[in-house]
């Protein structure tokens, strides 16, 4: 698994929290862009040079096949981006590989645009929608109108691409329970070809820290919807993709069934990946004599490490090939990794197994989550937490661990 983190947007929506700078596009700034890309490309092809040992231990490990790129807006980039790091890369061809891309980039660069990114190995799109709604549109800062997210869906169609995510959001103060079912229905039939999304994500809007949305609460400019008209559009969002036949795999995403994504599923799962460009994380296994040595020597050691939130640290130290001024991590103990084993796995349908869960949580707990109905079994014999409460499952996992 790898992840690959492009830090640039043209504006910033008003509840992100993400790492990204801004590109601005417009005629005077173009040079100035293009050098910021390339700056930014060189390092990407430095770190994956410096860290080719990590990349290659992850793949050799098993872990799944998969590459992300995600961002930031990844589609601000063009076609020969993609070409280098593909290159650099060095490996054929991925069981998935993923590209978030922005409506409007779409619809200017067009339906050869994607197709290039087919040719590279592009094989899964996900696209933020977010809204159909003009003024919600308008709210979040985003550059994209509805009916260019309707026409870029059909460019990426038309282009060859059938296995295409979109992103909404629901949970604003001004979304009525109407307007969010109107626009789960537009979702559904955004699809010039009369198919529906393979796979659908929706979050409820939070504030996050350094985000637009966190300054204009602070300036009492804004107020988080209530927390039951939250529950009840998330209740909304549950029954009416089921109806469409959507599997509810993880609490916030939705798939025809045998189009889930592979490379989230695998977070979910503790898989080893490798983060690469400013403000990634990754996550791996390593021998204890490549850690801290006053760990034990025969096991392996569970490391969490990510880059600075820094494009131009990031770029200097691509300069010398060394990056570790600009990394940071940690060694996780046994309690952080059980307590995120219990966290990711109470996220999804699969759950965990029963005797995993009982060895991770307090005495008692499982019982009694059973006994409230807080967990219930699956087919698979697992536990889970049923859909009907994936939205209060913090309070759920809070009581288990």
């Amino acid at each position: 698994m790898i992840y690959v983190h492009v830090p640039f947007c043209r504006s910033f929506c008003t509840y992100c929290g993400f790492y990204s700078e801004v590109a601005p596009k417009c005629r005077s700034n173009e040079r100035s862009q293009e050098g910021q890309i390339e700056a930014y490309l060189s390092a990407l092809e430095s770190e994956i040079r410096a860290r080719r040992h990590e990349i290659d231990r992850v793949f050799a490990s098993g872990g799944v096949n998969t590459l992300y790129i995600g961002g930031g807006t990844p589609s601000i980039l063009p076609v020969s981006a993609f070409e280098r790091l593909v290159a650099a890369l060095g490996r054929p061809e991925y069981r998935e590989f993923t590209v978030e891309v922005n409506p409007e980039d779409i619809v200017e660069k067009g339906v050869d645009y994607v197709r290039a990114l087919k040719d590279f190995g592009v094989n899964r799109i996900s696209m933020g929608v977010q809204s159909f709604d003009e003024g919600i549109l308008r709210f979040m800062n985003r550059r994209h109108s509805a009916d260019q997210a309707r026409q870029a869906y059909r460019i990426i169609e038309d282009a060859g691409i059938e296995n295409i995510s979109i992103d909404l959001i629901f949970g604003l103060p001004q979304l009525s329970d109407g307007l969010w079912r109107e626009t789960i229905t537009q979702a559904l039939n955004i699809s010039s070809k009369g198919v529906a999304p393979r796979h659908i994500s929706a979050y409820q809007l939070s504030v996050e820290p350094g985000s637009m949305l966190e300054k204009l609460m602070t300036k009492g400019r804004f107020e988080e919807a209530p927390e039951q008209q939250c529950a009840r559009q998330y209740e909304i969002l549950c029954k009416e993709l089921s109806r469409a036949g959507y599997h509810h795999y993880e609490i916030s995403n939705f798939a025809q069934p045998g189009c889930e994504a592979l490379h989230n599923s695998a977070y979910w799962r503790h898989v080893p990946y490798v983060g690469l460009g400013p403000g990634a994380h990754s996550f791996m296994l390593r021998p204890s004599d490549e850690a801290i040595s006053a760990l034990s020597e025969d096991s392996l050691l569970f490391v969490r490490q990510w880059n600075k939130e820094d494009i131009r640290g990031y770029v200097e130290a691509a300069q010398y090939g060394d990056f570790t001024a600009v990394m940071d991590g940690e060694v996780l103990d046994g309690g952080q990794i059980v307590m995120e084993k219990v966290m990711l796995g109470m996220r999804t349908s699969a759950g965990l197994p029963e005797d995993v869960l009982r060895g991770c949580c307090a005495a008692g707990a499982v019982d009694m989550a059973l006994a409230s109905g807080d967990l219930v079994y699956n087919r698979e014999g697992n536990l889970r937490i049923p859909q009907s409460r994936f939205f209060v499952s913090d309070r759920i996992v809070s009581n288990l661990i």
